[in-house]
Parts: C-alpha cells; sequence; structure tokens
C-alpha cells in the first residue's frame, strides 16, 4: 500500500506540475507561447506518462473523481479510496507549492485556477459550467474503464487515457480551465487569490458527480460479465 500511495504521490505530483506548470509559464509567451493546444497536450501528456511509469504500481488514478469512478464501476476497493486522495491532494498541493516559488509573480491572478461565472475564462454560467465538468468527467471515466478493460487491447490504456484528457482540455480550458480532477483544483487554488478557494468546491461537486456516473454507466450499461 505505501507504495501505491507514492506512486499516487507522485502522479498527481507530475500531472499539476506538468499541466498548471504549462499553463503559467509557457502558455501565453509572445510569439512562443504553447496556447491552449499546448495547455491541451502538456495535461495529456503528464497522465501518458506517469500512467506508464507507475500504472502498474497503483492503477494510475492520479484524480479523486477517477478514484471514486473506478470504484463504483466495481474496479477498485471502496476501503482503499480515502488514502488514495489523500495521497493525490497532497501530491497535487506539494506540486502547486514548487509552482508557487518558481513562479515570477507569485501573488499575480488566478494561478491557473478553475472558475466559473465571471472566473470562468470566457464568462460562461454556473450551469454551463457544471454540466461542463460533469460530462467531461463521466466520458473520461468510460474512456478509463473501457481502456484498461480485458477485452480492450493490452498495453495501449495510457495512450487512450491521456488522448482523452488531452481532448477533455481542447474543449473545456475556454470554459472552466478545466477541471475534472478536485486534486488539480484545490493544488492551485491554495496559492491563488482568493476567489479561487471560493469556488473550488464546485470542482469537488461536479467532478464527482460525473465521475460516479462515468463508472455506473460503464458497469452496468457496457461491461460484459462473464
Amino acid at each position: 500500500m505505501i507504495k501505491k500511495l507514492f506512486a499516487e504521490f507522485f502522479g498527481t505530483f507530475w500531472l499539476v506540475f506538468g499541466g498548471c506548470g504549462t499553463a503559467l509559464y509557457a502558455c501565453g509567451l509572445p510569439n512562443v507561447g504553447v496556447g491552449y493546444v499546448g495547455v491541451s497536450m502538456a495535461f495529456g501528456l503528464t497522465v501518458l506518462t506517469m500512467a506508464y511509469a507507475v500504472g502498474h504500481i497503483s492503477g494510475g488514478h492520479f484524480n479523486p473523481a477517477v478514484t471514486i469512478g473506478l470504484a463504483c464501476g466495481g474496479r477498485f476497493k471502496w476501503s482503499e479510496v480515502a488514502q488514495y486522495i489523500v495521497s493525490q491532494l497532497i501530491g497535487g498541493i506539494a506540486a502547486a507549492a514548487c509552482l508557487y516559488i518558481i513562479f515570477k509573480e507569485p501573488s499575480a491572478g488566478g494561478f491557473a485556477s478553475n472558475g466559473y461565472g465571471e472566473h470562468s475564462p470566457e464568462h460562461y454560467s454556473f450551469m454551463a459550467c457544471a454540466l461542463t465538468e460533469v460530462l467531461l468527467t463521466a466520458f473520461f471515466l468510460i474512456i478509463i474503464h473501457g481502456a484498461t478493460d480485458k477485452r480492450a487491447p493490452a498495453g495501449f490504456a495510457p495512450i487512450a487515457i491521456g488522448l482523452g484528457l488531452t481532448l477533455i482540455h481542447l474543449i473545456s480550458i475556454p470554459v472552466t480551465n478545466t477541471s475534472v480532477n478536485p486534486a488539480r483544483s484545490l493544488a492551485v487554488a491554495l496559492f491563488a487569490d482568493e476567489w479561487a478557494l471560493s469556488q473550488v468546491w464546485f470542482f469537488f461537486v461536479f467532478p464527482i458527480i460525473g465521475g460516479i456516473l462515468g463508472g455506473v454507466i460503464y458497469k452496468f450499461l457496457l461491461e460484459t460479465k462473464d
């Protein structure tokens, strides 16, 4: 279990450091900035690389909504859910702390935080942001369940999951700055302006609802029983 928890810690650290770090340092640079596409790819690559690196140890969740969704889908033990989530939250916060230390202007702006309403990148409404987070997290769980199904081609799951997360970010960065991951949301909100922490509950509630839906949908509508 200790190795599993360390794997979740390092995987979530890498996700936050790589994805949010790209958003903070490389996204908006004049002439050479990577933009939304680059940030989307960064998040996908973090999951893809760490899924190959430590997925065989812990399952490669790196996300409380994924852990809960996998438990709802019958792919993970409920007795281990709380320990996984604590490790993920600590890993994300540790990464955000490193980003804060490195960042040139640590007191500036939202620090790659997620937001809805007036704090949505393109000012999408509460309902639009909620629906986006629920739908995309649900489909993320369907992708994860399907890619790791015993009927799926062996060895390709991290690629499908990483590309799935890339697509999710391409869709929703303008809407919520893309969460689908409470650990990612809490980590950077702790170091951002006050509004980010006041809205972080939203990015626990709706991604977790989406994760539960995705797990249940795959279990009862798509999974084939022996």
